[in-house]
């Protein structure tokens, strides 16, 4: 029918945002890769280079070398490189001294045994994990240290599970990890893999710092979103890390590793969690150190007091405590107090820098010269007072650079530390020039006594001119104007020039690459006299914005056109309309019945459809109804349907069948739908009647079915077939039979009666046989076709109803 389907798409522009968006979050999630990658390289660089008296290119030369001759990559050869220089490494277990393992325990993986494969390795429905939890619990209570733990986790979870490896790993300083304990795998590796730097993808920190076991079975994807560690995929195609409950956040993740393929049921998931729950108090999992009170704090200090004592300083300046390790090594420092404008690199301030770590806020500092004046000072109580260096961090992919110069002094057993920023002056000068660019304007200064002009880069490239032709003067403006634009600017620099008089002005010039708009606002600044001496001022180039706004006007111009030409087309389609088509104000009598007629235009658009009705005595004495429904609204609409409304009265008092009529008017559509100004389709139902036998011969095309009200009860009539006008050469119509009786009422209608958009057509024919019966039962019979027709709440289409009733014989 005429329903428009209105879709309600994004703006080209926002999908394009989002598909900027989401480019650049991927790139900056592929930086922070690459970034903590190159981390890796360059300290294994470093350690090469301080070992063997080497440059860096041949550093990088000599891991690329080592890699290739031993199968490893890149990554995995650093990583071994750096683990080689660990101060204090686990102590390694001796060969003399083996892991102890639960009495009555079933060993396996003894030199020269077999291990079990297949399907039976792995805990089905037939193995119970009580047993294996048991026989896990005695030897725990008797295994030592991680290694004897790992061992034993490998022996009894072996056959039944299909564990064939365990690593055991620690939470250390700075998030990094270290492996505290492992069984299957050999002391090479063991020693390639102790230590692992706190890098994004590693599944052993994402266990413990997610709290949540990952189970890594598909080993393709697997090496596509992790950095797997203790070989490569195919070494061990199954990979379980589970973290170490404990009473505060987990420090310990251990891996169980499988040499067979495939998913972890859902059994073996349960019990490698139940495994790791029994591993907690063994290993000895360590609670978080809790953060010194503020009163009664080593060495006397009153951190509270340290802290009033900052928010008063007007410089950067924090109080750190030194985090030792079992040994007494100084490994971090944690931030107490801190002085309202201290800022880290990631832009965190003041007190939200409290309770946070050095190696947090700035993770690079460990190993320079800086971190050693800190022990200096610590240690020996001489102020340390560095200088100036440049600081690099990476930020979401983002190298920055800043220069600082530190001074350290102690106090007590900590120590307070202030620093001076020395590249503000030129990031304020960066974040100057970025506005420029962004904003597309540039500042220029005008010295009036020394007669020296200064401009920005940007106003070089919005006056198109070449920077080495230098500066133009106030007055050489006038030679780049265009001429209808020269007289309002030149009295505005003449006033800028002799009263002071600050200048806002638009101008237009001409460069090689066509007129620009562009703006100027500038101010004086006057000597005691009041004479201008120097000024000040910017240049901005609006030229997109004009271009806009002259868009836009013209746009404005052609709604404006258009709308005239809609009002002019309304007012003479609702002429034609009220002409063709003229609503009695009251109930007509015909043939004897008694008709009322309803026609409501739709609330949107021209407001004039094609919908009409048509209601005529023929010549022998029989009545003819009509409701049509043309598709479409407006002048081409109306003219349809009228063309419709007088070829059916023609034919129809000629004495034509009805079946016949709509064939006819099939093809006439079907003619006129080859006239790019006509309409295409049409529905229609249409009626004779007559009086002598109070008989009915009805026939429809495509039209929703004629609605009987008869004593209590409303029903549709059953429908004669017939195809929607001007679908196809090929439609055939029918025709059908019904006897009035005294009381009927009739309704034909059109479908803006009974459609709403996301409903389907049966509610609304539903809805509409219940209102009718509900009018008659209030006695509302003689405006029932006006009162339907009011109910329609928010016309979307247009309404036409016609009540037929039979007046009751009495």
């Amino acid at each position: 029918m005429k329903g428009d389907a209105a879709g309600e798409d994004a703006a080209p522009e926002v999908l394009a945002l989002a598909k900027v968006v989401a480019r650049l979050r991927s790139e900056i999630v592929d930086l922070e890769g690459v970034a903590a990658t190159t981390a890796v390289v360059e300290r294994a660089k470093g350690v090469l280079m301080a070992q063997a008296g080497v440059s860096a290119d041949t550093a990088y030369e000599m891991l690329l070398g080592r890699a290739g001759e031993r199968g490893r990559t890149l990554l995995e050869e650093c990583w071994l490189v750096l683990g080689r220089i660990h101060p204090h490494p686990p102590p390694r277990r001796a060969p003399s001294d083996p892991p102890t393992a639960p009495a009555g325990a079933v060993s396996g993986n003894e030199p020269g045994q077999e291990r079990v494969s297949g399907a039976g390795r792995h805990l089905v429905g037939g193995a119970a994990p009580r047993p294996l939890l048991a026989r896990l619990a005695d030897g725990l209570a008797t295994a030592r240290g991680g290694d004897g733990i790992a061992e034993l986790l490998r022996t009894v979870l072996g056959g039944d599970v299909g564990v064939d490896a365990v690593m055991i790993y620690s939470l250390a300083s700075a998030g990094s990890l270290e492996l505290t304990g492992h069984a299957g795998i050999d002391e090479e590796l063991a020693e390639q893999w102790r230590h692992i730097p706190p890098l994004s993808g590693v599944a052993a920190h994402q266990a413990i710092a997610g709290r949540r076991a990952l189970w890594l079975e598909d080993p393709a994807e697997d090496a596509r979103r992790h950095l797997l560690i203790a070989g490569p995929p195919d070494r061990w195609p199954s990979r379980a890390w589970l973290p170490v409950p404990a009473d505060g956040p987990p420090t310990a993740a251990i891996g169980f590793l499988r040499t067979q393929p495939g998913p972890f049921t859902a059994d073996t998931r349960a019990l490698l969690r139940r495994a790791a729950r029994l591993c907690a108090g063994p290993l000895g999992v360590a609670q978080p150190p809790r953060d010194a009170d503020a009163e009664g704090t080593p060495g006397g200090i009153d951190v509270a007091s340290v802290q009033r004592i900052l928010d008063a300083l007007a410089g950067p300046a924090i109080l750190i405590t030194p985090l030792r390790s079992e040994a007494g090594e100084v490994e971090d420092y944690r931030i107490d107090a801190a002085a309202p404008e201290s800022v880290d690199v990631a832009g965190r301030r003041g007190k939200e820098l409290v309770g946070r770590r050095i190696l947090e806020t700035y993770p690079t500092v460990a190993g320079t010269s800086l971190w050693d004046g800190y022990l200096e000072t610590l240690t020996t109580g001489t102020g340390y007072e560095g200088e100036p260096f440049t600081y690099e961090e990476v930020i979401a992919g983002v190298p920055r650079r800043s220069v600082y110069s530190v001074r350290a002094s102690r106090l007590g057993d900590r120590l307070i530390v202030s620093w001076v920023r020395h590249d503000t002056s030129e990031r304020e000068a960066r974040r100057l020039a970025d506005m420029q660019r962004l904003g597309n304007l540039g500042w220029a200064g005008w010295n009036l006594t020394t007669d020296t002009i200064t401009w920005s880069d940007q106003v070089y490239a919005i006056f198109d001119r070449d920077p080495q032709d230098g500066p133009m003067a106030l007055e050489e403006l006038s030679g780049h104007l265009l001429p209808d634009d020269l007289p309002r600017l030149d009295a505005a620099v003449e006033r800028l020039l002799s009263e002071g008089e600050a200048l806002d002005q638009p101008f237009r010039i001409a460069t090689p690459h066509g007129v620009r708009h562009l703006r100027i606002v500038a101010e004086a600044q006057t000597d005691a006299d009041g004479t201008p001496v120097e000024v000040h001022g910017f240049f901005q180039d609006l030229s997109a914005q004009r271009g806009a706004e002259l868009a836009l006007l013209e746009s404005e111009r052609a709604v404006l056109l258009q709308r005239g030409m809609l009002q002019a087309e309304r007012a003479l389609a609702a002429r034609l309309q009220e002409t063709l088509l003229p609503i009695p104000e009251q109930s007509l009598e015909l043939a004897g019945l008694c008709i009322d007629v309803a026609y409501v235009s739709a609330d949107r658009g021209v407001n004039v459809s094609g919908d009409w009705y048509s209601a005529i005595e023929l010549p022998d004495e029989s009545a003819l109804f009509v409701v049509g429904d043309v598709a479409g609204h407006g002048l081409p609409a109306v003219g349809t349907m009228a063309q419709l409304r007088f070829t059916t009265k023609g034919m129809t008092i000629t004495g034509s069948p009805l079946p016949d009529v709509l064939r006819r008017l099939n093809t006439l559509l079907l003619h006129t739908a080859s006239d790019p100004s006509g309409s295409a389709s049409a529905t229609m139902v249409m009626a004779r009647y007559q009086p002598w036998d109070r008989r009915l011969i009805w026939v429809r095309a495509g039209h929703p079915p004629p609605l009987l009200v008869r004593g209590d009860r409303a029903s549709f009539l059953e429908q004669p077939p017939g195809t929607l006008l001007g679908a196809t050469f090929d439609a055939s119509y029918g025709e059908a039979v019904i006897d009035l009786m005294p009381g009927d009422h009739l309704l034909l209608y059109t479908d803006g009666l009974v459609e709403e958009p996301g409903e389907d057509l049966d509610v609304g024919l539903d809805r509409l046989a219940a209102t009718a019966l509900r009018l008659l039962r209030e006695g509302r019979g003689e405006t029932l076709a006006r009162t339907l027709a009011a109910l329609c709440p928010g016309n979307r289409d247009d309404i036409c109803v016609l009540d037929i009733h039979v007046p009751d014989d009495s």
